[in-house]
């Protein structure tokens, strides 16, 4: 991880505000927590900076010397404001000096942690190898009589591996909170991501439902309304029953759409399955759809070879009346006067069949607008559901449209 990547990692109140290539515009303010461990770390050189002078004082080194050196240890203290700008090439200085002037061995701890913290494990090695080579040269330049250099050597040792030990664990803790930070991130945007898509699939079903419920109730109104228009001197009879059936038509699509609209305002969100507040059709009320055509002109043959069609799943079911009630909608538009025949197939474990097949109209047909939207519609849900659905036109000239949907056992 590079300098840059981890400075980007880091929590603001944590991240080294003057990294190489933040300074200028993105050097971050020193904050109060800054201030409190600058000054703390500050103080605790300082202090390890009074004992060391103590020692040196009091072993008989000229007055210069220790003059020298408290004069080092106290610059070391002070450019320890610096270490957040400058961590690898401070930690190096003050190696170089604590090597000569003990005094400066408490600023060089506190560059050697800041730099554990803030650097990679490669970096800190070297530097943290040159100080302990450092501590060693010392023992031999400036020696304390009252120590053996073995035991210095082991006490510097000690010293830097607790120094680097404690850093390692302050930045793999850091670390730790950014990654728990960045996962919860993470599962907050899956989350809007899921909601998302759970809204644009309730807004696919609801654009399902519309269309299949709404465009059985217009295409009704729309036929005999363009009979009307093209037949006005049909019998009183015939035209009383098409304004009778235009009335009911308008009734029943206001109705439906009341329905549709009061699914919208419900506090329940509709999952994607159609089970809203509103009753659903099932299989059973087949029969009332294929009544319903017939009063309205149309010849629909129904061959129902299910003997319960209560056991179907209301789901199944449901989806099984959709598919007939636009098939007859699309005979209705294209093929007016042609017998229509309703095929329903099937049974547990093989699944339930459904086809709707009409004939060439035997007439010209006035072209009718569509978009093809419901036979997109009619195949994500078959899809959705874990069928198929197939249509075209058949080698006669008609139409067929066919489904097949899953039936548990």
């Amino acid at each position: 991880m590079t300098d840059q990547e981890y400075r980007w990692l880091l929590p603001s109140a944590m991240a080294d505000p003057d990294l190489p290539g933040d300074r200028g515009g993105g050097r971050r303010r020193r904050t109060a927590r800054d201030w409190i461990v600058d000054i703390a770390a500050f103080l605790f050189a300082a202090g390890i900076g009074l004992l060391a002078a103590d020692t040196t004082g009091s072993v008989g080194n000229p007055d210069v010397v220790v003059f020298l050196d408290q004069l080092a240890g106290a610059a070391a203290c002070c450019a320890l404001w610096v270490r957040r700008r400058w961590p690898v090439g401070l930690a190096v200085v003050l190696v170089v000096v604590s090597t000569v002037a003990p005094v400066a061995g408490g600023a060089m701890i506190v560059a050697l942690f800041s730099l554990t913290v803030h650097r990679p494990f490669k970096t800190v090695a070297v530097v943290a190898s040159a100080s302990l080579a450092g501590a060693l040269v010392q023992a031999v330049l400036r020696p304390d009589p009252t120590v053996s250099f073995r035991a210095s050597a082991v006490a510097s040792l000690v010293i830097v591996l607790l120094v680097v030990g404690w850093g390692m664990f302050v930045r793999s803790r850091r670390q730790l909170v950014v990654s728990l930070r960045e996962r919860a991130r993470r599962a907050e945007t899956e989350a809007d991501l899921r909601a998302e898509q759970a809204q644009r699939l309730a807004r696919e079903a609801i654009a399902r439902e519309m269309h299949d419920v709404l465009a059985h109730r217009l295409t009704l109104l729309s036929v005999h309304a363009g009979a009307l228009e093209f037949r006005p001197d049909a019998p009183p009879a015939e035209v009383a029953r098409a304004a009778g059936v235009i009335r009911d038509s308008a009734h029943e699509a206001l109705q439906d759409l009341r329905d549709v609209i009061g699914v919208l305002r419900a506090p329940a969100p509709v999952d994607g399955s159609g089970d809203d507040n509103r009753p659903q059709p099932t299989l059973a009320t087949l029969d009332a759809l294929v009544a319903e055509s017939r009063e309205a002109g149309m010849k629909v043959t129904l061959d129902h070879r299910i003997d319960r069609p209560a056991d179907v799943p209301a789901a199944t079911g449901r989806n099984a009346y959709r598919i007939a009630q636009e098939g007859l909608t699309n005979a209705r538009k294209h093929a007016p006067g042609a017998e229509v025949t309703v095929t329903v197939t099937g049974a547990p474990g093989d699944g339930l069949t459904i086809e709707v097949r009409n004939p060439a109209p035997g007439r010209e047909v006035p072209a009718v607008p569509g978009s093809g939207q419901g036979l997109i519609g009619l195949t994500e849900r078959a899809t959705l559901a874990g069928g198929r659905f197939e249509h075209g036109f058949t080698p006669g000239g008609g139409f067929r449209v066919s489904a097949w949907l899953p039936w548990a056992p």
